[in-house]
């Protein structure tokens, strides 16, 4: 009878951690809604502005770029790693840290690296080995414009006083509630290569073209940053939909092999009951 409670116990653990990941599950399907109607109706519009950008500065003179577009020979480089504060959600945040480390290691193994973190869980993980200058998980406690661009002017200033070279951001992109893909996209200096741009260069002027580059340059990387961190968002809660409705249905199957090895060793025990009972029936006979 021990061993029957013991699998009751089991079965009712089971059981209790079955309802919290649905729970969990139904939540991050909630969130995930608004989060992939916001970056789906956003993205095009960034994506548009960075074409739009790109083709417009690429015909003005290296000079006339403004100084997010300054060139310059790369020794200090700031990464920006986007993570979650929170677990539950798979390997998407082991990506983006995984990755973070393969540049500093790798590409940039010669080079002054340091990180500005966005998210709790990769400011524990790389801060234990690597140089983390700030932490800005408090974003994603109010997703807001306003917030994510004070992040990025900070950052825009600083490379202006080159106290960088190369800005660069580590983030997941959400492309469905499955499927998250890591990017590793330069953020400043800005590109200005018109072979990467289909914008057609048509346009009257009004004022000139470089007042209205350099009045888009900031903007555009704002909505940029602004981009990757709603990106970030929609696959947080992405992943962590995915993870739990998958630990929803190991639970249940768990459950219901111990329920089955419940019924089997109760009907072990009732059939040693009333073969006891036989038996002493049998033995009053005799």
């Amino acid at each position: 009878m021990a061993n029957l409670k013991d699998i009751r116990t089991r079965i009712q653990s089971v059981g209790s951690t079955m309802q919290i990941t649905n729970a969990m599950k139904m939540v991050s399907a909630a969130k995930l809604k608004k989060a992939q109607d916001a970056i789906e109706k956003m993205r095009p519009y960034a994506e548009k502005l960075t074409e739009l950008l790109a083709g417009l500065s690429a015909s003005l003179d290296s000079d006339m770029g403004g100084v997010y577009a300054d060139e310059r020979e790369i020794k200090n480089v700031l990464l920006i790693p986007v993570t979650s504060n929170r677990g539950l959600c798979g390997a998407l945040n082991t990506n983006i840290i995984k990755q973070t480390q393969r540049l500093i290691e790798n590409e940039y193994a010669d080079k002054n690296v340091q990180i500005l973190t966005i998210g709790k869980k990769a400011y524990d993980q790389l801060s234990k080995k690597y140089e983390v200058i700030a932490n800005k998980s408090d974003l994603f406690d109010s997703l807001t414009y306003e917030n994510i661009a004070a992040v990025a002017q900070s950052v825009m200033d600083d490379f202006a006083e080159k106290k960088y070279d190369k800005v660069v951001l580590i983030y997941n992109s959400f492309k469905n509630a499955a499927t998250q893909i890591v990017k590793t996209e330069q953020f400043l200096p800005i590109k200005t290569d018109q072979n990467e741009s289909n914008v057609v260069l048509d346009y009257i002027y009004e004022p000139s073209q470089k007042e209205i580059v350099l009045e888009l340059i900031p903007k555009s990387l704002k909505t940029q940053f602004y981009k990757t961190i709603r990106d970030a968002w929609a696959s947080e809660h992405g992943a962590r939909m995915t993870s739990m409705h998958k630990a929803t249905d190991n639970a249940k199957e768990m459950k219901d092999e111990l329920t089955l090895q419940y019924n089997k060793a109760r009907q072990a025990v009732i059939t040693g009951e009333i073969l006891e009972i036989v038996s002493g029936a049998e033995a009053l006979k005799g």
